[in-house]
């Protein structure tokens, strides 16, 4: 066959010098049409949402003809020319068609119709060849790459940290066990418990729940550094927010306040849904066509718009104020509560109609590494708030100093044989540093509009669920 070009190309950039050429496409069949004088037959490379037109003689390709349908996998050769009709610049007459792999009619479950979300979460191995999870992947990729680009461009170094880890960032314990020992018959001590020095490690080890503690760690060296890689919780819960596995990207800065830490969360949110915009036209307009008809707009409005800070002090006085006027929410308000979904979608959505950077938590309800203020209740925890999906992302600056790091590590019960190294930073050299998170797939439901996080991810990874 001739040189091929992917559909992206073809339908995206100047092609006129290749009108009139022979030029190959290889793809999948959306959809075959036509009568006995012409085929019509929509191919689409996953490069781009949109299909190119191959017209085709029935007459000579009879053959092959019959075993193209729906999904069938296909390669054309034809002379590259303008389009007889609208909607795409150029089309392709076909000279040469190739069927790779066809696709039964009768039991390929991608025809051309509308499916659920439930039933394409039931084939996920095909679902990714639907027109609505190829947007969001191709959304995914570009998200990534801005990720990449966003902190490259800003002088920070891109640093690894373990997947299997000894810590327990968030103190919840829902972790997923990594071990060698027979599951059947563990060695166990004189007290009868298992004897994790006689695995692998030689401790007890898991799957990590964050990056941050030995992202500190690279920060107290290199000064900025960024992880970004999955992570894992055990957490038994089946809610459209949560994911067994998933991806974090976890910033940490030495000599950042909190001030300069909020900062960076706005800038980094903002030039992420402002590379979307730029970057996934195509596939923006097909979701917010499809899924979500306010998509774009959102969008718009969280780029063109200043976030407010808030204390949680304020934000705990708005929600019970709002309660006193009769609004009404499923979870109670009062000041020492770990807010609610519903309760900073009400801050963001109904009270400031724009993003929120709360700060300022109770100390109780937050992790041990966190500064604490000088009020002895509080600590400078950051939450990102945004319309839709509540909290987007989580940080604060972290306590650098030892007494008091030492002292809240006792205070929670935390295995000091798990924390000597972390706070030995804070013994040799520690300086004022900050971080935070952003869950990568409470970002993609934002940018694409999807209403369940298993929808963002290709293999989603959830409770009973470990398929592909």
């Amino acid at each position: 066959m001739t040189k091929r070009f992917e559909i992206a190309y073809l339908l995206k950039n100047d092609v006129s010098a290749l009108l009139g050429t022979n030029i190959t496409v290889k793809g999948w069949v959306r959809t075959k049409r036509g009568n006995k004088n012409v085929a019509f037959i929509a191919i689409n490379d996953g490069s781009i949402i949109h299909n190119i037109q191959v017209v085709a003689d029935p007459a000579k390709f009879e053959e092959e003809l019959r075993h193209i349908t729906t999904g069938a996998c296909i390669g054309v050769e034809g002379k590259l020319v303008e389009s007889q009709g609208s909607g795409q610049a150029v089309e392709i007459q076909a000279e040469k068609i190739v069927v790779y792999g066809e696709a039964d009619p009768d039991s390929y479950p991608l025809q051309k119709k509308g499916h659920s979300m439930e039933f394409l979460r039931e084939i996920g191995h095909l679902r990714l060849r639907t027109n609505t999870f190829g947007a969001v992947m191709r959304m995914r990729h570009e998200m990534a790459y801005a990720i990449h680009t966003f902190f490259h461009e800003r002088g920070f170094f891109y640093f690894h940290t373990p997947l299997i880890t000894a810590s327990d960032c968030e103190g919840a314990g829902e972790m997923f066990h990594v071990s060698t020992l027979d599951p059947e018959n563990p060695p166990r001590d004189k007290e009868g418990k298992i004897d994790w020095e006689q695995d692998f490690f030689g401790k007890f080890t898991a799957l990590t729940v964050s990056g941050q503690l030995e992202g500190e760690l690279g920060a107290t060296a290199l000064g900025k550094i960024y992880t970004f890689g999955p992570t894992f919780r055990a957490e038994n819960s089946n809610t459209p927010r949560h994911l067994a596995e998933f991806w974090m990207i976890e910033p940490e800065m030495a000599f950042y306040d909190l001030d300069s830490l909020t900062q960076l969360e706005e800038e980094f949110i903002k030039y992420l849904v402002r590379w979307a915009l730029d970057h996934c036209k195509d596939d923006l307009e097909f979701l917010n066509k499809m899924i979500d008809p306010g998509l774009i707009e959102r969008l718009k409005s969280v780029v063109d718009t200043d976030f407010v800070r808030l204390p949680y002090t304020e934000g705990i006085k708005i929600l019970e104020e709002a309660v006193a006027k009769g609004h009404k929410f499923e979870f109670p308000v009062s000041w020492g509560v770990d807010l609610a979904s519903e309760h900073e979608r009400y801050l963001v959505e109904h009270h400031f109609k724009k993003p929120v950077i709360m700060v300022d938590y109770p100390k109780e309800i937050k992790a041990f590494y966190m500064k604490q203020n000088d009020d002895g209740r509080t600590v400078q925890g950051t939450d990102v708030l945004f319309p839709q999906i509540g909290e987007i992302i989580g940080g604060s600056v972290r306590e650098e100093s030892y007494d008091k790091l030492l002292t809240r590590i006792n205070e929670l019960n935390i295995p000091m044989k798990d924390m000597w190294w972390y706070l030995d930073t804070r013994r040799y050299g520690s300086c004022p540093h900050a971080g935070f998170g952003l869950g990568f797939e409470r970002l993609m439901l934002f940018v694409t509009g999807m209403a369940n996080i298993r929808d963002v991810i290709p293999f989603p990874r959830t409770p009973g669920n470990a398929n592909f």
